[in-house]
């Protein structure tokens, strides 16, 4: 009878275990998004088995990751540091790279241009009609440029999107009335970057009108090392990845 027992212990911990590796598990792949014009867009998709969401990531500067084909990038972006971090919350991730540079602030900026926009737009249609999940859209720094001239120039892809997140958003980002998606814009509190102070995330928000979703969180901690605008500093959430992907979680959980 003691031995009875014992077996079915074992065996009733032996699928549970299977029950939670299963549930933790998740897929990892290289997607070339086809383009009509040039060089196909690659993406890193990191997905749960069955993901509640799906987020494409649009990080700063000139926008390059330079995916390998085993999905491995040297950019030390904070999108790239915390791409794990989805898969906890049952979200699936997208990294988006670009095949070219689109300049910033300084060097011109040149994410409103059509072939950008294009490739942008081609890569929510192909999540879109692949995963019967809400998309969302994600940009930092001048990522926020993407996502802003994306929504501005392109309304109609509103249809394919159940909203947007901004972080560290550039000073000449702004969002037109037509735009009427759920929108966050998440910045940290220190972030001492001129081309985008938490200002432009307030004014943002602020500006929206009051019978949209609209939110604003502002983030403290962390450290900032080396240059004020770059990766590892404020601007980049450097150790504050983890309140970065929650604050946006709780959001898309949300709406």
């Amino acid at each position: 009878m003691v031995i009875n027992k014992l077996v079915f212990i074992k065996k009733y911990l032996f699928f549970a275990l299977v029950i939670a590796l299963q549930s933790f598990s998740s897929r990892a792949e290289v997607i070339d998004i086809p383009h009509a014009d040039g060089v196909a867009t690659r993406t890193f998709l990191l997905s749960p088995t069955q993901p509640k969401a799906l987020v494409l990531l649009y990080p700063g500067g000139g926008g390059m990751l330079r995916l390998d084909e085993s999905g491995y990038t040297p950019s030390r972006h904070t999108f790239v540091r915390s791409k794990d971090l989805w898969i906890q919350h049952n979200i699936a991730a997208v990294l988006v790279d670009t095949p070219y540079d689109l300049g910033d602030l300084r060097r011109g900026d040149i994410r409103g241009f059509s072939d950008h926009l294009q490739r942008t737009q081609e890569v929510i249609e192909y999540f879109s009609d692949r995963y019967d999940v809400p998309i969302w859209i994600f940009g930092h720094s001048m990522g926020t440029s993407t996502v802003f001239n994306l929504l501005n120039k392109r309304a109609e892809i509103q249809s394919k999107l159940y909203g947007a997140i901004i972080a560290g958003t550039v000073r000449s980002a702004f969002i037109e009335d037509k735009v009427k998606l759920p929108l966050i814009a998440i910045h940290h509190n220190l972030d001492s970057c001129l081309g985008s102070l938490p200002e432009n995330s307030k004014n943002i928000i602020n500006k929206r009108s009051p019978n949209l979703t609209s939110k604003l969180l502002l983030i403290d901690g962390g450290i900032s090392i080396g240059s004020e605008c770059e990766s590892l500093s404020y601007h980049g959430f450097n150790q504050t990845e983890q309140l970065l992907i929650e604050g946006a979680v709780q959001f898309i959980l949300e709406n």
